[in-house]
């Protein structure tokens, strides 16, 4: 009886282990001492996105740097993707007892940093969102309707049945439009061309689906954004963020002149320097 026990026991470990490793939301890697801040990277990236930002700002704070799962060297999870990294990451918050840090994201991770902002459960110091919308949705779509975004669609189904070669090519295209900087290109491209490829189609539905736009009238911490102003033009840009952003109650922007997207690569000085500024 003890030996059948032992073999149940043993049993159901390996599948909790199992499902624990298939759960992983993201990896995280901390250094610096001080005041925390979460750095979210945006669709594609991992972490690494934010080393030279988090050099210098080591020094002064605990930088907690994220890379989402099926991004870099971290193994995909089950969709829904979006919604699995932003409750593992607030249990992170909360094991850590980080609920008085920072959130720097950019894109994507600027979007959750939003999105968590949004509810009650944490009392962050401030949200820096980098070149970050409420709704990509809504900027791309006309009419836009979030419950219209499904997994299962044409565009997804050419996605996934791409072959590789092809999808190479359109990360050449995309790339392109990024980064100012071309020097970067090529390493913008490895990081779309080595991102799961599930997770690429169904996490960018996910991207999508959000739709922060009325919650955002919820959150009560302080909101700078750091908006690039290429390849649309500075009054495009503002426009643009103005209609997003009209349920903020109170926010600060600053905009990033010759910058597209990647403003850590475009402007990287301008960017520490205004993340510096409001971390004082």
């Amino acid at each position: 009886m003890n030996i059948i026990r032992c073999i149940v026991w043993i049993t159901i470990s390996v599948i909790s282990l199992s499902l624990s490793a298939q759960n992983k939301a993201f990896e995280v890697k901390v250094s610096g001492k001080g005041e925390p801040l979460l750095f979210f990277p945006g669709f594609t990236c991992p972490g690494e996105v934010w080393d030279d930002l988090v050099l210098e700002l080591a020094k002064t704070n605990e930088c907690h740097v994220f890379t989402f799962a099926g991004f870099g060297n971290v193994s995909p999870i089950e969709k829904p993707w979006l919604p699995k990294i932003k409750e593992e990451i607030s249990q992170y918050i909360t094991k850590k007892t980080l609920q008085k840090a920072t959130i720097v994201g950019h894109s994507l991770g600027g979007a959750l940093g939003l999105w968590l902002a949004s509810e009650s459960t944490f009392d962050f110091n401030k949200i820096i969102v980098v070149d970050a919308l409420a709704s990509t949705g809504a900027l791309m779509m006309p009419d836009f309707n979030s419950e219209a975004i499904v997994y299962d669609n044409p565009f997804n189904q050419t996605l996934l049945d791409m072959d590789a070669k092809s999808f190479e090519l359109m990360a050449d295209q995309m790339v392109l439009g990024m980064a100012l900087n071309k020097e970067k290109h090529e390493l913008l491209k490895s990081w779309i061309l080595n991102t799961d490829r599930e997770t690429y189609v169904y996490g960018y539905t996910d991207l999508l689906k959000l739709d922060l736009r009325k919650v955002l009238a919820q959150i009560k911490v302080p909101v700078t954004i750091l908006a690039a102003t290429q390849p649309y033009g500075k009054e495009n840009v503002k426009k643009t963020y103005k209609d997003q952003y009209k349920n903020l109650d109170k926010y600060s922007i600053k905009f990033a002149d010759e910058s597209a997207h990647f403003i850590m690569f475009d402007q990287p000085e301008w960017l520490l320097a205004n993340i510096i500024e409001e971390l004082k």
